[in-house]
């Protein structure tokens, strides 16, 4: 009877834990990717001579799309991009849940001011907003 109640306990733990983690976002990161492209006319996955690949290409922006708590990886690569194809950097910051990821934003916005980067977010219902500083 003890050992049958420690494995349902770890078993309830195992459930608990994997229904956690594949809540975590309530679709990939490409779902809003290729809404953003299209609605951007860009080439989405634009592959650079290194083999790494824009998120979207658009006739004036190279945007890095990312979940808002990888906000600082998103800076990064956005840069980096925009130098490889001689366009303006561009982050399209994933907010599923705006309370949750307001802050994520903010650390954004501090940024991306000081380098000149364009800012879009995407909510859960996919709605896009530019945001303007």
């Amino acid at each position: 009877l003890i050992i049958s109640s420690i494995n349902n306990r770890s078993l309830l733990i195992i459930l608990t834990i994997i229904a956690t983690l594949q809540a975590k976002h309530l679709h990939k990161e490409k779902y809003y990717q290729k809404i953003f492209c299209q609605k951007f006319d860009g080439v989405l996955e634009y592959v650079l001579d290194d083999k790494t690949r824009v998120d979207c290409l658009t006739s004036n922006y190279a945007v890095e799309v990312d979940f808002a708590e990888k906000w600082g990886e998103s800076v990064g690569q956005s840069l980096y991009y925009a130098i490889k194809t001689n366009k303006k950097a561009g982050v399209l910051l994933i907010m599923e849940d705006k309370r949750k990821s307001i802050k994520y934003l903010k650390r954004l916005k501090t940024v991306a001011k000081k380098h000149a980067i364009a800012i879009w977010t995407i909510d859960k219902d996919n709605t896009i907003a530019q945001i303007i500083f």
